[in-house]
């Protein structure tokens, strides 16, 4: 049994900053990918970032040079930072940790954290 718990979301300017964590609890194996996706009113959900076991980063074109994603404390938590950030990054934002490795496999994801940035 794996939880994901999604601290960080809330309100701020446009131009603001706020970081996301999110910590995964129970049996979590090792050489998992984690990541954020967001998922705007109307739109299908997309890929904001993303970080590997190997420490290989991924980010959406529109959030480059904005956000930094990290592994935080443990191989179990991640971090995003958000900087200047702008009213189109408006969304729920949903924690995910993967592992492909068979038989060992899991895909998981958050319920979500609202990050509303206002103009």
């Amino acid at each position: 049994q794996v939880q994901l718990v999604e601290s960080g979301g809330g309100l701020v300017q446009a131009g603001g900053s706020l970081r996301l964590s999110c910590a995964a609890s129970g049996w979590v194996f090792s050489g998992n990918s984690m990541g954020w996706y967001r998922q705007a009113p109307g739109k299908q959900r997309e890929l904001v970032a993303t970080i590997t076991s190997g420490g290989l980063k991924t980010y959406a074109d529109s959030v480059k040079g904005r956000f930094s994603i990290s592994r935080g404390y443990g191989e179990n938590t991640v971090v995003l930072q958000m900087n200047s950030l702008k009213p189109e990054d408006t969304a729920v934002y949903y924690c995910r940790v993967r592992r492909t490795a068979v038989p060992s496999s899991y895909d998981l994801w958050g319920q979500g954290t609202q990050i509303t940035v206002s103009s």
